[in-house]
């Protein structure tokens, strides 16, 4: 791929962020009045991380949804919420995170504010199993055991963003009933984003339990990155190149947004697609 496609490659994947940011907050309404939508769409869940009491959403986050399954999978198996999962998984995979996730995108943009950025390096790739463990007990043991989604009401930084701000702004009734939870969540948004200006995608990186299960998929997905073992010479050049924790393209860190694909000197390296 020449270069002049590489830069269009890119503009099209920020496009197809945002066009996912707008589709799945296209409630315009409920931001100005304040109301969080619960017609029929919310029945459906979005790929990417976007939480349901954004006043504009109108789908639902396959987060919050599989955490309130479980609260209340002693009545009913999630059979569906555990379906579609597995679909967007298989099908998708993480290039769910590279191209369907709505903060994803948020913190790509405050990456480009200039600072100085810190480099991926052995500390960043133990974090990077954080997330798994925020996937087991925030997402899986708390709402089991405790009955509560642990992940929605203790850490997601989308939810306060996206939901928690939005509807306190327009709701005095909710100011005052705010109070410690809201300003721990408000407080950890504050760093999280903070972080994302010197490192890559550091929410994703570090704490998202959703690119967590996703990346569980990597071998299998049917869409995302492509090596091709006969022109690749393992120069390592594509590894170094990556902002990510990633030890060979495609694997659990990777987020399959193609970047990589400039970096090859054998033009190894493509995206899946189904004739292939």
């Amino acid at each position: 791929m020449n270069v002049s496609g590489l830069d269009d490659m890119k503009k099209k994947r920020k496009l197809v962020q945002l066009l996912c940011a707008v589709l799945y907050n296209c409630h315009i309404t409920g931001f100005a009045d304040g109301t969080i939508y619960q017609g029929n769409l919310k029945s459906a869940c979005v790929p990417g991380l976007n939480c349901y009491s954004c006043p504009g959403a109108s789908f639902s986050c396959p987060l919050g949804s599989l955490q309130s399954a479980l609260v209340s999978s002693k009545y009913r198996f999630p059979y569906y919420i555990l379906g579609v999962l597995l679909l967007f998984g298989i099908f998708l995979g993480r290039i769910i995170c590279g191209f369907l996730c709505p903060f994803g995108l948020i913190q790509e943009l405050l990456y480009k504010i200039p600072s100085k950025k810190l480099k991926k390096n052995i500390w960043t790739r133990r974090l990077s199993c954080l997330k798994y463990v925020i996937l087991v007990i925030f997402v899986i043991v708390i709402p089991l055991v405790l009955q509560m989604p642990g992940f929605c009401k203790f850490i997601c930084p989308a939810g306060t963003l996206e939901g928690g701000i939005p509807l306190l702004l327009k709701n005095e009734s909710l100011r005052q009933m705010a109070g410690w939870l809201f300003r721990w969540k408000t407080l950890l948004l504050l760093l999280i984003l903070l972080s994302t200006v010197f490192l890559f995608r550091s929410f994703c990186r570090f704490l998202c339990p959703l690119g967590a299960f996703y990346g569980l998929f990597h071998r299998f997905s049917l869409f995302g990155m492509r090596v091709d073992k006969e022109k690749c010479t393992d120069c390592g050049a594509c590894i170094r190149h990556c902002k990510l924790d990633v030890k060979k393209v495609g694997d659990t860190e990777c987020i399959q947004c193609g970047e990589c694909i400039e970096s090859c000197p054998t033009c190894a390296l493509s995206f899946k697609s189904i004739k292939k």
